[in-house]
């Protein structure tokens, strides 16, 4: 009865064929139950934490003045004639350009390559639509490992070669565009 509970096993590995073991320990993915979880490799998330803030201030007065005056005067007897020519020319003009941007959204990245440095190129899109009106915000540039925190996010004036874009699109977007008649009178330069 003992010899048929050991052979019993053996029969069933010889029937099934050869057995196949997968070692479960891959170096380059490999990380220790007490590691940090911060991304570091290529297809880890990262999370941006974007705060931009941006101004400008253009100004710009400019005045001129001219003045010209040319005058003849004859005289006789009785007569006595003059002539007088005068110019004036006065420039009196200004302008201010005023601009100012703000831009708080957080989101998620994606790690795409390691530059030769160590550096993390990272490079992600997060699309939101609310009522037919979306909002496309991209993000792409270089992120220093040192950077990163234990929380695995990084501030975005942090991103190195950093391009960010927030672009709009729908109902309200088309409504802060000027019309039709507008750009045409604003292309003839009127």
């Amino acid at each position: 009865m003992n010899t048929r509970i050991l052979s019993l096993p053996l029969l069933l590995a010889l029937c099934c064929g050869a057995v196949h073991a997968d070692n479960l320990y891959n170096e380059k993915t490999y990380r220790p139950l007490a590691s940090d979880k911060r991304a570091h490799l290529p297809g880890d998330v990262l999370t941006i934490m974007i705060y931009e803030s941006s101004s400008a201030l253009t100004r710009a007065d400019t005045q001129l003045q001219r003045n010209n005056t040319v005058g003849v005067q004859a005289a006789a007897d009785r007569h006595a004639h003059s002539l007088a020519v005068g110019a004036n020319n006065t420039f009196d003009g200004g302008g201010t350009v005023q601009r100012a941007g703000k831009l708080l959204a957080q989101m998620s990245v994606t790690i795409t390559g390691t530059a030769p440095n160590g550096d993390l190129l990272v490079a992600g899109e997060q699309m939101l639509e609310i009522n037919s009106d979306k909002q496309v915000i991209k993000v792409e540039g270089r992120v220093r490992t040192l950077d990163i925190s234990d929380a695995n996010t990084v501030m975005s004036f942090r991103i190195a070669d950093a391009k960010i874009s927030y672009l709009g699109d729908g109902d309200l977007a088309a409504r802060q565009r000027p019309g039709l008649w507008s750009r045409l009178f604003t292309w003839a330069g009127f």
